[in-house]
């Protein structure tokens, strides 16, 4: 049905009238069957096809999170074998490390270890022992306080016989002021810690 524009134009509209539509001309029949051709394709979008579209979106981003969360777990559960290995070895080192904290029973004995490691190591001490606790998350430092008289070479082997020591000792704060004739007064914070893991849970 093709549509007549001069025919619209030479129509009388006050002359059409909805009781008697079979009489309209033809142009008018194929303006107002397109006109309900729209207003159907639109009311069957609108209720009918826009929400099985937003539903079919929807849908896709759903499974596109689903397929990376699928990959994502693939690949832990791929290597959950290796994984237990090195959760096994981690706990193996940690508790080697463990034992190599001092009890509360032992830490008394560090202050003899220290100061038989300096003596042995040729320094005279002015001054050793503890300063107050200092607790952090996980474990406690138990600083001590450490003021001797030597050389540098002497010195040197009492670090290298505290780094030997069965008891992690670490050292800190180093100060150093001279005396004369080649001896030295060497200020040190050693730091020893106590596992607080057990105790707070």
């Amino acid at each position: 049905m093709n549509l007549d524009i001069k025919a619209l134009t030479e129509i009388d509209w006050n002359e059409i009238e909805l009781e008697n539509m079979g009489d309209w001309p033809i142009a008018v029949k194929a303006l107002c069957c397109a006109f309900v051709a729209a207003l159907v394709l639109y009311f069957s979008y609108s209720l009918l096809v826009s929400d099985e579209i937003a539903s079919y979106h929807s849908a896709v981003a759903k499974e596109t999170e689903l397929r990376k969360t699928y990959k994502e777990k693939y690949a832990i559960a791929s290597n959950l074998e290796l994984y237990r290995q090195q959760m096994v070895e981690m706990e193996d080192k940690f508790s080697q490390l463990l034992k190599r904290l001092p009890t509360s029973n032992e830490t008394p004995g560090l202050l003899d270890d220290l100061s038989y490691v300096g003596t042995t190591s040729g320094l005279t001490f002015l001054k050793i022992g503890w300063l107050p606790e200092v607790e952090k998350e996980f474990y406690t430092e138990l600083p001590i306080k450490i003021e001797v008289v030597g050389t540098y070479h002497e010195f040197g082997e009492f670090v290298g016989k505290v780094a030997q020591l069965p008891r992690i000792v670490s050292l800190h704060d180093f100060t150093i002021q001279t005396l004369g004739d080649g001896e030295l007064t060497f200020s040190v914070v050693a730091k020893t810690y106590r596992y607080e893991g057990g105790a707070k849970k």
